[in-house]
């Protein structure tokens, strides 16, 4: 058992008003209460309901401007949805309201952020019941026996997440099947939006299609699954895919999971040695590749790398059997050249296959997917994740959070690639488990020209729009003539991911993008999280702070800690946890079950993000960064350990320390600090040497952007490195004091402290 309800000291009550539930997409749930208990306990129950009398929670969150009178905001009278003024209240102060003509246009399941938070509570006092009312929602093949099982508490025992025990499905027949019985197979599943502006060319036998309804993603995923078969893959093993952004990349993740395989799908910006160590890692038995792709104008020949790879895990001596290759340049464009007996061309295999394809009934923990994300080890680590669990949230928070209304013909593009969590939960499941029509978009927003997106959006009729920060701030330099010259008229949400945007930046795509009618979703959430954990939904009463992801999504508990695992209350600053799990929770680092434990679970009772976070008085959240070495880049997570290896593999380096800064475009830049060893002299070549080095072992978007020459580093007497120094001296420059350093006393030599602000570039 556990704690149902945190309260801060500082909430208000705000009144429960108006439940009008009707039409949101839960059904009612079970009415009886659980007793507050240990919060560290392990814990099992069911999700059967005895039928207590309903009781009246006291509210989590203290909302007074969403029960007050408030401001419309529409393109015509921005100014009056601002609630005072940023000089006189602060960034956190200034709260934004769509106008009640967008809720009339575009309802949402929920009629009111009251009825919303009435769910959040049942979410949190009651999960069973609650994730129980979801499930039935989908296909199960066996119904389950137990809804959930866990434990936190390392000192019990093993950290383990269980949900729907007993049941058996698939998420390949609930993204796919379930859809075409319902007689939606007409449906638009994809349409893919190609790196060129020119009409597709026909690629080989199978050509490469502009678009996918429902029926037709099924059969080629059943031809693909059929083909991996047909390799000897089987229910648990593991398939690697190295593609680019296009409609195929999902279907294969589809077709691994209609049969039971484990996918890994590996961002195709990775090096040789980067791929070789995730193949090598999952213990990948085949690859599902590709030729080549342009990016922008840039030629990537995407097969040359996963041949290397091949060789790499060879010589580590683990043997990739086979690969199925994507023909997406054709002729001798990628100059590709496939090894008989390991590899096969995609559309001569899937042109023998049948259509057809058995569903593996899997158990709900059964493997899903393994996605590698950085850490501060050095070592990538491979976040497991598991088919019920991950099926139910996925498919919940693309409902609720974007809402999607595939009835009225709308249409999604998310902007992000599939080698990262957001592509798999908001590209491939999320969207098709709704029955969503969605934009796979290849390319670049900058390529052929900065109006990309935008152009996308007429073309396309997209009505809703979920990218990075990044990208959002690099827009914004070029000006707003490259969007105002679009309608965009279609656009009813705006989403952004990856990282904190800015208010600058968030009200530019709220003003200009949006036209100030779209309400902005700016999500929090994890490779670890599998799903959105936090973010403002585009309900009514829900007002949206520029920069502040908002509050928490059903059934997500989070918790602000001090250092030594205290629970923070009120208006604060701490480490930012979460209590008790939710269904996409992760299950392990494949492998590797103590480092998870290790990495995320080292205060009884917590799930620990690895982040900072800060709660206003009104009980929103603002991400302040990562607790940890990693640092995020264009959305891209990057162990500093990683650069940091890459760095010294140069003969010429005798150590590294990398930190990230500030950048206004990437939001977070690398800035390194290099020791060379005795008798090496810095040199403009040797830098240029070291950044080629990083960009071949780790990918173009790991470059550094700054090296220092450090001749020592800030080490305490024990060695440990100091990089809170370092972060703050790449930050502040050469107008840095020493007293801003905080305490120092630690050092085993301050004066190294003056040596790197001299030599700040």
């Amino acid at each position: 058992m556990r704690r149902c309800f945190t309260r801060w000291g500082a909430c208000l009550v705000m009144g429960m008003v108006g439940m009008r539930v009707a039409k949101a997409f839960l059904s009612p749930f079970c009415p009886h209460a659980t007793a507050e208990c240990p919060s560290n306990a392990a814990f099992t129950t069911s999700s059967s309901c005895t039928g207590h009398a309903m009781r009246s929670p006291p509210p989590l969150f203290d909302l007074p401007r969403f029960s007050s009178a408030r401001h419309a905001y529409s393109s015509t009278a921005r100014a009056a949805s601002v609630e005072g003024t940023e000089a006189s209240r602060g960034v956190e102060e200034v709260v934004f309201h769509p106008a009640d003509e967008y809720f009339q246009q575009v309802p949402h399941h929920y009629d009111h952020v009251e009825d919303y938070l009435v769910h959040y509570e049942k979410s949190i006092k009651d999960p069973e019941a609650f994730w129980s009312e979801i499930a039935r929602n989908f296909h199960w093949e066996t119904p389950w026996e137990e809804t959930l099982s866990y434990n936190f508490n390392r000192s019990a025992g093993p950290i383990h997440v269980r949900f729907f025990h007993g049941g058996e499905t698939n998420i390949a027949y609930n993204a796919l099947d379930r859809h075409v019985a319902a007689g939606l197979g007409d449906r638009i599943a994809f349409y893919t939006e190609r790196n060129d502006l020119e009409p597709i060319r026909e690629s080989g036998p199978g050509g490469l299609k502009d678009q996918y309804t429902y029926r037709e993603a099924l059969e080629e995923v059943s031809r693909i699954a059929n083909v991996l078969k047909s390799m000897g893959v089987k229910r648990g093993d593991t398939v690697g895919l190295f593609l680019p952004m296009v409609a195929e990349l999902p279907l294969a993740m589809l077709a691994c999971a209609r049969i039971g395989a484990v996918h890994t799908v590996v961002f195709a910006g990775f090096s040789k040695e980067a791929l070789a160590d995730r193949l090598c890692d999952a213990g990948c038995k085949a690859v599902i590749a590709c030729d080549g792709v342009f990016r922008g104008s840039k030629l990537i020949p995407l097969f040359h790398t996963v041949d290397a790879a091949i060789q790499l895990c060879n010589e580590r001596g683990h043997i990739i059997q086979h690969t199925l290759v994507l023909e997406r340049l054709g002729g001798d464009v990628a100059g590709v050249h496939l090894t008989p007996g390991r590899d096969v061309w995609w559309h001569e295999a899937t042109a023998k296959a049948s259509s057809a394809c058995p569903v593996e009934w899997v158990p709900s923990e059964h493997p899903l997917f393994i996605l590698y994300t950085s850490g501060s080890t050095g070592k990538p680590k491979g976040v497991l994740h598991t088919t019920g669990g991950y099926m139910i949230q996925a498919a919940t928070t693309f409902r609720h959070v974007f809402n999607v209304r595939p009835e009225k013909n709308d249409i999604f593009l998310c902007t992000a690639d599939c080698g990262w969590i957001t592509g798999h939960s908001y590209v491939t499941y999320g969207p098709l488990l709704n029955g969503a029509s969605q934009v796979v978009f290849e390319g670049v927003p900058s390529y052929p020209d900065v109006g990309r997106l935008w152009h996308m959006v007429d073309k396309y009729g997209i009505t809703h729009l979920y990218t990075a920060p990044t990208a959002i701030r690099s827009l914004m330099r070029e000006g707003d003539e490259h969007v105002t010259k679009y309608a965009r008229s279609s656009l009813k949400v705006l989403g952004s991911v990856g990282e904190p945007i800015n208010p600058e930046a968030w009200k530019w795509y709220h003003e200009v993008v949006g036209g100030g009618r779209c309400p902005i979703v700016d999500t929090w959430w994890q490779t670890e999280t599998g799903a959105i954990a936090i973010a403002p939904l585009p309900i009514k009463g829900w007002g949206q702070k520029p920069g502040s992801a908002s509050l928490p999504f059903l059934g997500i508990e989070p918790v602000l800690l001090s250092q030594d695992g205290k629970e923070l209350e009120g208006p604060t600053e701490g480490l930012l946890a979460i209590k008790s799990p939710w269904p996409s929770t992760l299950r392990s680092i494949y492998g590797d079950h103590e480092r998870m434990e290790q990495t995320y679970f080292s205060f009884d009772g917590y799930y620990l993000t690895g982040d900072n976070a800060r709660r206003d008085s009104d009980g929103y959240y603002w991400i302040t960064g990562r607790a940890d070495d990693v640092v995020i880049v264009s959305g891209h997570n990057l162990g500093t350990a990683e650069v940091e290896a890459a760095l010294a593999q140069h003969p010429n380096v005798a150590e590294a320390a990398v930190v990230g800064i500030p950048h206004d475009v990437k939001g977070n830049c690398l800035y390194c600090y290099v020791t060379l060893k005795a008798g090496q002299a810095p040199s403009p070549d040797l830098e240029k040497q070291l950044k080629v080095s990083v960009r071949s072992q780790l990918g173009a978007f790991a470059a550094p952007d700054f090296i220092q020459w450090a001749p020592n580093l800030p080490k305490t007497r024990s060695g440990k490195v100091m990089r809170r120094i370092l972060r703050k001296v790449a930050a502040g420059g050469k107008a840095i004091n020493v007293e801003d350093l905080g305490d120092t006393s630690t050092l085993a030599d301050p004066e190294v402290i003056k040596e790197l602000i001299a030599n700040h570039v």
